[in-house]
């Protein structure tokens, strides 16, 4: 029989403690997601979670989301794209995960202007 000592598991008093993992998060949202404010819904809800990246529509209808930082908060404004904001009506999200762009996470995050393809 094995005994289990719940301190012998403790990290020592001043030990580093692992962070939450960072990673990046790609969607493509698809339904009525352009002219109902999505955009800024979506940067707004980002910024709340402390995101970093960006959000943009494409020429084809759909919003593209790009964002960084730790993964419990991307899965959270996944749900939420899923959902997406008042007036919108969202018919498919498709997601990719990935590594950071660079060494950190993005900062900061940004409506861009400019219409994907």
């Amino acid at each position: 029989m094995q005994i289990f000592s719940p301190r012998r598991n403790r990290p020592r008093r001043g030990a580093a403690r692992p962070g939450p993992r960072v990673t990046r998060l790609r969607c493509r949202i698809d339904g009525r997601v352009q002219g109902v404010g999505f955009r800024a819904a979506t940067a707004g809800e980002a910024r709340a979670l402390g995101l970093g990246g960006w959000v943009r529509n494409l020429d084809d209808g759909a919003v593209e989301l790009w964002a960084e930082g730790p993964a419990e908060a991307l899965e959270r404004l996944l749900g939420w794209a899923r959902r997406g904001p008042a007036g919108s009506r969202v018919t498919a999200v498709d997601a990719e995960w990935g590594p950071l762009a660079g060494d950190e996470p993005a900062r900061g995050f940004t409506i861009r202007r400019d219409l994907g393809r």
